[in-house]
Protein backbone atom coordinates (compact mmCIF):
# COMPACT_ATOMS: atom_id res chain seq x y z
CA UNK A 1 0.00 0.00 0.00
CA UNK A 2 1.54 3.75 -0.92
CA UNK A 3 1.25 6.01 1.89
CA UNK A 4 1.09 9.69 2.76
CA UNK A 5 3.74 9.95 5.55
CA UNK A 6 2.22 6.85 7.31
CA UNK A 7 -1.32 7.43 6.75
CA UNK A 8 -2.24 4.54 4.10
CA UNK A 9 -3.87 5.88 0.38
CA UNK A 10 -7.08 5.06 -0.51
CA UNK A 11 -9.22 5.77 -3.89
CA UNK A 12 -13.13 5.46 -3.95
CA UNK A 13 -15.39 4.08 -6.91
CA UNK A 14 -19.19 4.74 -7.11
CA UNK A 15 -20.45 2.63 -10.19
CA UNK A 16 -23.45 4.68 -10.99
CA UNK A 17 -25.49 2.87 -13.60
CA UNK A 18 -28.01 5.10 -15.40
CA UNK A 19 -28.31 5.81 -19.38
CA UNK A 20 -30.34 7.44 -21.53
CA UNK A 21 -30.10 4.28 -24.07
CA UNK A 22 -27.52 1.37 -24.06
CA UNK A 23 -24.70 1.71 -26.62
CA UNK A 24 -24.51 -1.75 -28.66
CA UNK A 25 -20.54 -1.95 -27.75
CA UNK A 26 -20.84 -1.64 -24.29
CA UNK A 27 -20.57 -4.28 -21.60
CA UNK A 28 -21.01 -2.44 -18.26
CA UNK A 29 -24.17 -2.75 -16.22
CA UNK A 30 -26.62 -0.18 -16.76
CA UNK A 31 -30.24 0.69 -16.45
CA UNK A 32 -32.27 2.88 -17.50
CA UNK A 33 -32.63 6.88 -16.26
CA UNK A 34 -35.89 7.03 -14.07
CA UNK A 35 -35.94 9.33 -10.79
CA UNK A 36 -38.02 6.82 -9.11
CA UNK A 37 -34.71 4.34 -9.75
CA UNK A 38 -32.33 6.95 -9.14
CA UNK A 39 -34.21 7.42 -5.58
CA UNK A 40 -33.87 3.56 -4.70
CA UNK A 41 -30.17 3.33 -5.96
CA UNK A 42 -29.02 6.45 -3.92
CA UNK A 43 -30.91 4.91 -0.75
CA UNK A 44 -28.90 1.85 -1.22
CA UNK A 45 -26.15 3.03 -1.80
CA UNK A 46 -25.77 5.61 1.36
CA UNK A 47 -26.83 2.34 3.26
CA UNK A 48 -23.64 0.63 1.64
CA UNK A 49 -21.68 3.70 2.45
CA UNK A 50 -22.97 3.10 5.89
CA UNK A 51 -21.57 -0.01 6.05
CA UNK A 52 -18.08 0.06 4.56
CA UNK A 53 -16.90 3.15 5.30
CA UNK A 54 -15.52 2.09 8.67
CA UNK A 55 -13.06 0.54 6.66
CA UNK A 56 -10.85 3.20 5.55
CA UNK A 57 -10.94 5.12 9.18
CA UNK A 58 -7.65 7.11 9.23
CA UNK A 59 -7.05 6.26 6.01
CA UNK A 60 -6.20 8.87 3.24
CA UNK A 61 -8.71 9.91 -0.25
CA UNK A 62 -6.22 10.75 -2.73
CA UNK A 63 -9.30 9.86 -5.65
CA UNK A 64 -13.16 9.27 -6.12
CA UNK A 65 -14.25 8.14 -9.07
CA UNK A 66 -18.22 8.83 -10.27
CA UNK A 67 -18.35 5.98 -13.00
CA UNK A 68 -21.17 4.28 -15.14
CA UNK A 69 -22.85 4.39 -17.07
CA UNK A 70 -23.53 7.98 -17.04
CA UNK A 71 -22.45 9.40 -14.11
CA UNK A 72 -24.04 13.03 -14.54
CA UNK A 73 -27.25 12.17 -15.38
CA UNK A 74 -27.87 12.02 -11.23
CA UNK A 75 -27.10 15.94 -10.87
CA UNK A 76 -25.01 17.73 -8.92
CA UNK A 77 -27.62 17.50 -5.92
CA UNK A 78 -27.17 14.10 -5.65
CA UNK A 79 -23.61 13.94 -6.47
CA UNK A 80 -23.12 16.65 -3.51
CA UNK A 81 -24.84 13.99 -1.17
CA UNK A 82 -22.54 11.63 -2.10
CA UNK A 83 -19.93 14.05 -1.22
CA UNK A 84 -21.05 15.03 1.84
CA UNK A 85 -20.95 11.78 3.13
CA UNK A 86 -17.35 11.42 1.88
CA UNK A 87 -16.54 14.48 4.05
CA UNK A 88 -18.45 13.47 7.43
CA UNK A 89 -16.22 9.85 7.22
CA UNK A 90 -13.52 9.77 9.57
CA UNK A 91 -10.82 9.29 6.36
CA UNK A 92 -8.62 12.38 5.62
CA UNK A 93 -9.53 13.58 1.76
CA UNK A 94 -6.36 14.51 0.75
CA UNK A 95 -6.46 18.67 -0.71
CA UNK A 96 -5.69 17.37 -3.70
CA UNK A 97 -7.76 14.49 -4.18
CA UNK A 98 -8.56 14.12 -7.98
CA UNK A 99 -12.59 13.64 -8.02
CA UNK A 100 -13.62 12.24 -11.86
CA UNK A 101 -17.53 12.44 -13.40
CA UNK A 102 -18.08 10.60 -16.35
CA UNK A 103 -20.42 12.30 -19.13
CA UNK A 104 -21.44 12.16 -22.15
CA UNK A 105 -21.42 15.21 -24.39
CA UNK A 106 -25.36 15.68 -25.55
CA UNK A 107 -25.99 16.27 -21.56
CA UNK A 108 -23.16 18.69 -21.18
CA UNK A 109 -23.92 22.29 -20.43
CA UNK A 110 -22.00 24.98 -18.81
CA UNK A 111 -24.35 25.61 -15.95
CA UNK A 112 -24.45 21.94 -15.50
CA UNK A 113 -20.62 21.68 -15.43
CA UNK A 114 -20.40 24.76 -13.32
CA UNK A 115 -22.85 23.14 -10.62
CA UNK A 116 -20.67 20.46 -10.54
CA UNK A 117 -17.28 22.08 -10.05
CA UNK A 118 -19.07 23.97 -7.09
CA UNK A 119 -19.92 20.70 -5.65
CA UNK A 120 -16.30 19.63 -5.97
CA UNK A 121 -15.92 17.94 -9.19
CA UNK A 122 -12.72 18.90 -10.40
CA UNK A 123 -11.94 16.61 -13.21
CA UNK A 124 -14.55 15.59 -15.82
CA UNK A 125 -13.87 12.63 -18.30
CA UNK A 126 -15.77 12.95 -21.73
CA UNK A 127 -17.10 9.82 -23.87
CA UNK A 128 -15.98 11.82 -27.47
CA UNK A 129 -15.06 7.87 -28.97
CA UNK A 130 -14.79 9.66 -32.41
CA UNK A 131 -15.58 13.00 -34.28
CA UNK A 132 -17.12 11.32 -37.35
CA UNK A 133 -21.09 11.50 -37.38
CA UNK A 134 -21.40 8.66 -39.32
CA UNK A 135 -19.38 6.48 -37.02
CA UNK A 136 -20.72 7.91 -34.33
CA UNK A 137 -24.27 6.78 -35.66
CA UNK A 138 -22.77 3.49 -36.00
CA UNK A 139 -21.28 3.46 -32.47
CA UNK A 140 -25.20 4.19 -31.58
CA UNK A 141 -24.43 7.04 -29.80
CA UNK A 142 -25.94 10.52 -28.61
CA UNK A 143 -24.36 13.37 -29.89
CA UNK A 144 -22.64 14.75 -33.08
CA UNK A 145 -18.89 15.67 -33.60
CA UNK A 146 -19.31 19.28 -32.94
CA UNK A 147 -21.65 18.52 -29.86
CA UNK A 148 -18.43 16.83 -28.45
CA UNK A 149 -16.12 19.65 -29.12
CA UNK A 150 -18.76 22.14 -28.01
CA UNK A 151 -18.90 19.84 -24.85
CA UNK A 152 -15.40 20.09 -24.10
CA UNK A 153 -15.24 23.58 -24.63
CA UNK A 154 -18.29 24.26 -21.69
CA UNK A 155 -16.24 22.27 -19.58
CA UNK A 156 -12.97 24.61 -20.37
CA UNK A 157 -14.91 27.88 -19.76
CA UNK A 158 -16.52 26.63 -16.59
CA UNK A 159 -13.12 25.98 -15.08
CA UNK A 160 -12.83 22.73 -15.36
CA UNK A 161 -9.24 22.24 -15.70
CA UNK A 162 -8.79 18.90 -15.70
CA UNK A 163 -10.40 17.22 -19.02
CA UNK A 164 -10.57 13.75 -19.66
CA UNK A 165 -11.75 12.22 -23.02
CA UNK A 166 -12.26 8.66 -24.54
CA UNK A 167 -11.64 7.69 -28.40
CA UNK A 168 -12.25 4.43 -29.45
CA UNK A 169 -10.38 3.07 -33.09
CA UNK A 170 -10.74 -0.14 -34.77
CA UNK A 171 -14.26 0.58 -35.29
CA UNK A 172 -16.36 -0.78 -37.92
CA UNK A 173 -16.46 1.58 -41.02
CA UNK A 174 -13.15 2.99 -39.78
CA UNK A 175 -10.98 4.42 -41.84
CA UNK A 176 -7.56 5.97 -41.69
CA UNK A 177 -9.16 9.58 -42.84
CA UNK A 178 -11.57 8.74 -40.09
CA UNK A 179 -8.76 8.38 -37.72
CA UNK A 180 -6.59 10.93 -38.66
CA UNK A 181 -9.28 13.94 -38.82
CA UNK A 182 -10.37 12.45 -35.35
CA UNK A 183 -6.67 13.08 -33.94
CA UNK A 184 -6.41 16.31 -35.67
CA UNK A 185 -9.64 17.38 -33.96
CA UNK A 186 -8.92 16.43 -30.65
CA UNK A 187 -5.50 17.71 -30.70
CA UNK A 188 -6.71 21.23 -30.51
CA UNK A 189 -9.35 20.97 -27.57
CA UNK A 190 -8.62 22.00 -24.35
CA UNK A 191 -7.89 18.81 -22.64
CA UNK A 192 -5.51 17.58 -19.98
CA UNK A 193 -6.16 13.09 -20.88
CA UNK A 194 -7.30 10.72 -23.28
CA UNK A 195 -7.88 7.17 -22.97
CA UNK A 196 -8.15 5.16 -26.19
CA UNK A 197 -9.56 1.61 -26.65
CA UNK A 198 -9.80 -0.56 -29.16
CA UNK A 199 -13.13 -1.71 -30.17
CA UNK A 200 -13.40 -5.24 -27.95
CA UNK A 201 -16.61 -7.22 -29.53
CA UNK A 202 -17.67 -8.23 -25.97
CA UNK A 203 -20.22 -11.27 -24.67
CA UNK A 204 -24.02 -9.64 -24.26
CA UNK A 205 -23.94 -7.05 -26.54
CA UNK A 206 -25.62 -5.69 -29.36
CA UNK A 207 -22.46 -5.68 -31.15
CA UNK A 208 -21.75 -9.96 -30.39
CA UNK A 209 -24.94 -10.31 -31.74
CA UNK A 210 -24.21 -8.64 -35.05
CA UNK A 211 -20.83 -9.99 -34.77
CA UNK A 212 -20.49 -11.54 -38.46
CA UNK A 213 -22.31 -8.63 -40.31
CA UNK A 214 -20.02 -6.62 -38.22
CA UNK A 215 -16.50 -8.32 -39.13
CA UNK A 216 -16.74 -7.56 -42.46
CA UNK A 217 -16.40 -3.83 -41.83
CA UNK A 218 -13.78 -3.88 -39.57
CA UNK A 219 -10.46 -2.57 -41.01
CA UNK A 220 -7.89 -5.24 -41.13
CA UNK A 221 -5.03 -6.05 -39.00
CA UNK A 222 -2.64 -4.08 -40.15
CA UNK A 223 -4.26 -0.64 -40.55
CA UNK A 224 -4.97 -1.09 -36.88
CA UNK A 225 -1.48 -0.94 -36.31
CA UNK A 226 -0.90 1.99 -38.18
CA UNK A 227 -3.45 3.50 -36.90
CA UNK A 228 -2.37 2.94 -33.02
CA UNK A 229 1.15 4.61 -34.51
CA UNK A 230 -0.16 7.83 -35.62
CA UNK A 231 -2.71 8.02 -32.45
CA UNK A 232 0.57 7.78 -30.42
CA UNK A 233 2.88 10.38 -32.41
CA UNK A 234 -0.24 12.36 -33.20
CA UNK A 235 -0.99 13.14 -29.38
CA UNK A 236 2.54 13.23 -28.21
CA UNK A 237 2.99 16.03 -30.75
CA UNK A 238 0.52 17.74 -29.43
CA UNK A 239 1.43 17.46 -25.48
CA UNK A 240 -0.39 14.65 -24.17
CA UNK A 241 2.30 11.69 -23.38
CA UNK A 242 1.81 8.01 -23.42
CA UNK A 243 2.32 6.91 -19.51
CA UNK A 244 0.24 3.49 -20.02
CA UNK A 245 -1.01 1.53 -23.06
CA UNK A 246 -4.17 2.87 -23.63
CA UNK A 247 -3.54 6.47 -21.39
CA UNK A 248 -2.07 9.90 -22.27
CA UNK A 249 -1.36 12.81 -20.27
CA UNK A 250 -0.32 16.48 -19.98
CA UNK A 251 2.83 17.02 -17.96
CA UNK A 252 1.04 15.91 -14.17
CA UNK A 253 -1.93 15.14 -15.34
CA UNK A 254 -1.75 11.33 -15.17
CA UNK A 255 -5.11 9.99 -13.86
CA UNK A 256 -4.04 9.47 -10.04
CA UNK A 257 -6.98 7.09 -10.07
CA UNK A 258 -5.86 4.69 -12.62
CA UNK A 259 -2.22 5.08 -11.64
CA UNK A 260 -3.74 3.39 -8.53
CA UNK A 261 -5.44 0.44 -10.23
CA UNK A 262 -2.49 -0.14 -12.00
CA UNK A 263 -0.30 -0.05 -8.76
CA UNK A 264 -2.18 -1.65 -6.22
CA UNK A 265 -3.94 1.07 -4.29
CA UNK A 266 -6.21 -0.59 -2.29
CA UNK A 267 -9.71 0.82 -3.44
CA UNK A 268 -13.56 0.24 -2.27
CA UNK A 269 -16.23 0.03 -5.27
CA UNK A 270 -19.88 1.17 -4.23
CA UNK A 271 -22.94 0.41 -6.37
CA UNK A 272 -24.63 -2.39 -8.69
CA UNK A 273 -21.36 -4.32 -10.32
CA UNK A 274 -18.43 -2.07 -8.46
CA UNK A 275 -14.84 -3.95 -8.30
CA UNK A 276 -12.65 -3.56 -5.22
CA UNK A 277 -9.41 -4.32 -4.29
CA UNK A 278 -8.84 -3.87 -0.57
CA UNK A 279 -6.94 -6.10 1.88
CA UNK A 280 -5.25 -7.71 -0.90
CA UNK A 281 -8.73 -9.09 -1.67
CA UNK A 282 -10.69 -8.34 -4.71
CA UNK A 283 -14.57 -8.36 -4.89
CA UNK A 284 -17.58 -7.37 -6.76
CA UNK A 285 -21.09 -6.30 -6.15
CA UNK A 286 -24.10 -8.00 -7.67
CA UNK A 287 -24.69 -6.85 -10.98
CA UNK A 288 -28.75 -6.13 -10.80
CA UNK A 289 -29.82 -2.84 -9.07
CA UNK A 290 -32.90 -4.69 -7.39
CA UNK A 291 -31.04 -7.23 -6.29
CA UNK A 292 -28.39 -4.35 -4.48
CA UNK A 293 -31.43 -2.45 -3.44
CA UNK A 294 -32.98 -5.42 -1.13
CA UNK A 295 -29.77 -6.92 0.04
CA UNK A 296 -28.61 -3.31 1.21
CA UNK A 297 -32.47 -2.79 2.78
CA UNK A 298 -31.96 -6.20 5.19
CA UNK A 299 -28.42 -4.61 5.98
CA UNK A 300 -26.39 -7.61 4.03
CA UNK A 301 -23.31 -6.20 1.94
CA UNK A 302 -24.21 -7.30 -1.61
CA UNK A 303 -21.06 -8.99 -2.72
CA UNK A 304 -21.56 -11.48 -5.78
CA UNK A 305 -17.98 -12.71 -5.84
CA UNK A 306 -14.54 -12.24 -3.71
CA UNK A 307 -11.48 -13.88 -3.97
CA UNK A 308 -7.61 -13.53 -2.31
CA UNK A 309 -5.05 -14.90 -4.81
CA UNK A 310 -2.57 -17.03 -3.12
CA UNK A 311 1.71 -16.56 -3.26
CA UNK A 312 3.15 -16.39 -6.05
CA UNK A 313 -0.69 -16.18 -8.21
CA UNK A 314 -0.94 -12.24 -6.49
CA UNK A 315 2.71 -11.22 -7.01
CA UNK A 316 2.71 -12.23 -11.25
CA UNK A 317 -1.06 -10.29 -11.31
CA UNK A 318 0.51 -7.48 -9.51
CA UNK A 319 3.98 -7.05 -11.59
CA UNK A 320 2.00 -7.83 -14.85
CA UNK A 321 -0.98 -4.90 -14.17
CA UNK A 322 1.85 -2.96 -13.14
CA UNK A 323 4.04 -2.89 -16.43
CA UNK A 324 1.22 -1.74 -18.26
CA UNK A 325 2.80 1.96 -16.79
CA UNK A 326 5.19 3.18 -19.91
CA UNK A 327 7.97 4.00 -17.15
CA UNK A 328 7.66 0.19 -16.15
CA UNK A 329 8.57 -1.27 -12.71
CA UNK A 330 11.13 -0.47 -10.03
CA UNK A 331 11.67 -4.47 -8.95
CA UNK A 332 12.92 -3.39 -5.62
CA UNK A 333 10.76 -1.21 -4.58
CA UNK A 334 7.85 -3.80 -5.86
CA UNK A 335 9.88 -6.32 -4.34
CA UNK A 336 9.95 -3.92 -1.22
CA UNK A 337 6.26 -3.09 -1.12
CA UNK A 338 5.12 -7.23 -2.43
CA UNK A 339 7.69 -10.02 -1.56
CA UNK A 340 10.43 -11.17 -3.31
CA UNK A 341 10.26 -12.58 -7.40
CA UNK A 342 10.47 -15.98 -7.23
CA UNK A 343 12.54 -18.06 -9.92
CA UNK A 344 9.58 -19.10 -11.90
CA UNK A 345 8.68 -15.12 -12.32
CA UNK A 346 12.46 -14.55 -13.05
CA UNK A 347 12.33 -17.36 -15.69
CA UNK A 348 9.16 -15.87 -17.22
CA UNK A 349 10.91 -12.13 -17.26
CA UNK A 350 14.06 -14.06 -18.49
CA UNK A 351 12.27 -15.39 -21.48
CA UNK A 352 10.76 -12.29 -22.15
CA UNK A 353 13.97 -10.00 -22.37
CA UNK A 354 14.85 -12.33 -24.57
CA UNK A 355 11.82 -12.52 -27.07
CA UNK A 356 12.56 -8.68 -26.94
CA UNK A 357 9.15 -8.45 -25.35
CA UNK A 358 10.92 -6.67 -21.98
CA UNK A 359 14.03 -4.62 -21.62
CA UNK A 360 15.99 -4.12 -18.37
CA UNK A 361 17.90 -1.23 -17.29
CA UNK A 362 19.31 -1.69 -13.68
CA UNK A 363 16.21 -1.83 -11.62
CA UNK A 364 13.77 -0.26 -14.12
CA UNK A 365 12.18 -3.42 -16.11
CA UNK A 366 9.70 -2.26 -19.03
CA UNK A 367 8.19 -3.20 -21.82
CA UNK A 368 9.83 -2.80 -25.27
CA UNK A 369 7.83 -0.86 -28.28
CA UNK A 370 7.46 -4.71 -29.30
CA UNK A 371 6.54 -5.58 -26.20
CA UNK A 372 3.65 -2.39 -25.70
CA UNK A 373 1.83 -4.10 -28.87
CA UNK A 374 1.79 -7.27 -27.54
CA UNK A 375 1.29 -6.67 -24.00
CA UNK A 376 -1.38 -9.44 -23.27
CA UNK A 377 1.66 -12.06 -24.52
CA UNK A 378 4.02 -10.32 -21.84
CA UNK A 379 0.92 -10.74 -19.16
CA UNK A 380 0.42 -14.38 -20.02
CA UNK A 381 3.72 -15.47 -20.27
CA UNK A 382 4.01 -13.45 -16.33
CA UNK A 383 0.74 -15.18 -15.28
Amino acid sequence: MQTTGNTKEVSLYFHIPFCTKKCPYCHFYVVPNREELQLSYLAALEKEWQIVSHKIAGMHIVSIYFGGGTPSLLGPQKIDKVLQWIAGSSATISTDCEITLEANPENVTLELIKEFKACGINRISLGLQSMEDELLVHLGRGHSASKSSQAVIDCYEAGMQNISVDLMFELPHQNMAHWTHTLDKVSTLPITHLSLYNLVIEPHTQFHKKRKELSTHLPPEELCKEMLDIAVDKLETAGLKRYEISAFAKPGYLSRHNTGYWKARPFLGLGPSAFSYFDKKRFQNVCNLQKYCSQLDKGILPIDFEEELSFPANLKELLAVELRLIDGVNIEEFEKKHAKLPQEMLNSLKKLKELNLLEQNNNIIKMTNKGLLFYDTVAEEII
